[in-house]
């Protein structure tokens, strides 16, 4: 059957200009790191598919996970019945992310997971007789998720302005983006931590929680913040009684080179969001977490001071027992995500590290991202460009804007992930001799 044209096909596909984008390219099947696409070409997923499919695709732990599961029970509803698979996943959790989180909440996406954080921030305080803590806290090129929540506390995103009346008011403090050598980081992070302590003396007893991509932004452009940073931040939020969100839904599950980002960064958030690898790229499916005190905030005789929030699909059994399956990948392999930032470096070394106009080439864990040096926004003509001739290429990117990521699959073989950097040689050339027309939107 001939692939549907963008004006023939009844999809709607997100974040996409249906009118001047080109027809979408259909996948048949993906093994490992690859995709293979209807004519036959091969594709290496440099993204992980919107940075989701941890281990590979069609992973067969994850396949007979799902299968055996599905032989069993599919579905139930979820107030006032549990499952096993549910069980496991939350023990698996809850023991192996920060010690006071021991109370989860299951949900199907990543926005959902920070609109379960937001309500719960909020209500916390109405339960503890301190409505006045209304207000939310959020840095600039933070992404939280599309839902109207989730965009609340991600309101310097560029794609929030067309819903700002709908939107309540949002404290939004820098974010001390870095690289390697960085001369100004300190800078950066002083100044930050100043605001967020002035912000908070100005008025102390008016925020409920700062929401934060804890280690890197991902939509923002695949900007990192150091531990220390995150350190200070956590301090100074907890002395005034502001509760703390980590927004991991792309950092979670060995993204940063250890299980989680607040692992890595030494500190402890209230409310911890995970989704997307959650599932290893299987199923939608996501939790957020919250320490025993926020918990206990609901937990009363009257039946009106309980959690209101719920989906049909809250803790789907197939989801959750390809959760448990993939979490026991992670745990039983460490060094699969463990060992991808050497060799990020060692590929930036060997293919771009003489690019001219590549800059602040950056690493953490598995994420590699870098600035090209144009002009280009996130609505530049030049971005679908780019997408193409990556494609042409045999690789997988998306660009955000002029930053180039790459954010694999831990399976992705050494031979693909020089190619991927090859690609990314090869159009950084190909930009610096103008071989790209469109002009900055």
């Amino acid at each position: 059957m001939p692939i549907a044209t963008m004006t023939d096909s009844p999809i709607w596909q997100p974040f996409t200009q249906m009118k001047t984008a080109a027809p979408p390219l259909k996948v048949v099947r993906a093994q490992g790191a690859r995709l293979e696409l209807s004519d036959g070409r091969q594709i290496i997923d440099a993204i992980s598919s919107w940075w989701v499919t941890l281990h590979g695709h069609s992973h067969p732990v994850l396949a007979k996970a799902l299968y055996e599961q599905a032989q069993t029970l599919e579905h139930v509803i979820f107030a006032g019945f549990t499952h096993e698979p549910a069980e496991q996943l939350a023990q698996l959790l809850c023991a192996h992310t920060p010690a006071g989180l021991q109370r989860v909440f299951f949900s199907d996406n990543g926005s959902t997971a920070v609109e379960v954080a937001l309500k719960m921030a909020y209500q916390y305080w109405q339960r503890r007789d301190q409505p006045q803590r209304s207000r939310f806290i959020g840095f600039a090129g933070g992404y939280h998720g599309d839902t109207l929540g989730a965009m609340t506390v991600g309101q310097s995103s560029p794609w929030w302005q067309p819903f700002q009346p709908l939107l309540p008011p949002l404290t939004i403090l820098p974010y001390p983006a870095t690289y390697a050598g960085d001369p100004e980081v300190e800078t950066k992070e002083a100044q930050a931590i100043a605001q967020l302590e002035d912000t908070l003396k100005a008025d102390p007893d008016a925020y409920a929680a700062l929401f934060i991509e804890p280690l890197v932004q991902g939509a923002g452009g695949m900007r990192m913040c150091r531990p220390q940073f995150l350190q200070a931040l956590s301090a100074i939020a907890k002395a005034y009684g502001v509760l703390v969100v980590y927004d991991e839904v792309m950092t979670g599950f060995g993204r940063t080179g250890a299980l989680f980002a607040c692992e890595k960064a030494g500190t402890q958030p209230d409310l911890l969001c995970l989704s997307k690898g959650l599932s290893g790229g299987c199923l939608p499916i996501a939790v957020t977490l919250a320490t025993e005190d926020i918990y206990q905030a609901f937990y009363a005789d009257d039946p009106a001071r309980a959690f209101f929030h719920s989906h049909s699909y809250t803790g789907n059994p197939l989801a959750c027992a390809v959760s448990v399956a993939s979490f026991q990948l992670l745990l039983a392999k460490p060094e699969a995500y463990q060992g991808l930032e050497a060799r990020h470096w060692q590929c930036y070394q060997q293919y771009l590290a003489d690019v001219s106009n590549l800059k602040q080439f950056r690493t953490c864990g598995t994420i590699a991202a870098m600035e090209l040096a144009t002009a280009a926004s996130y609505f530049s003509d030049l971005v679908p460009q780019l997408r193409r001739r990556f494609i042409e290429l045999g690789v997988l990117l998306r660009p955000l804007g002029n930053t180039l990521y790459i954010l694999p699959p831990y399976c992705i073989s050494d031979e693909e992930l020089a190619a991927v950097y090859r690609a990314i040689r090869q159009v950084a050339i190909e930009v610096a001799a103008g071989y790209f027309t469109a002009a900055s939107a």
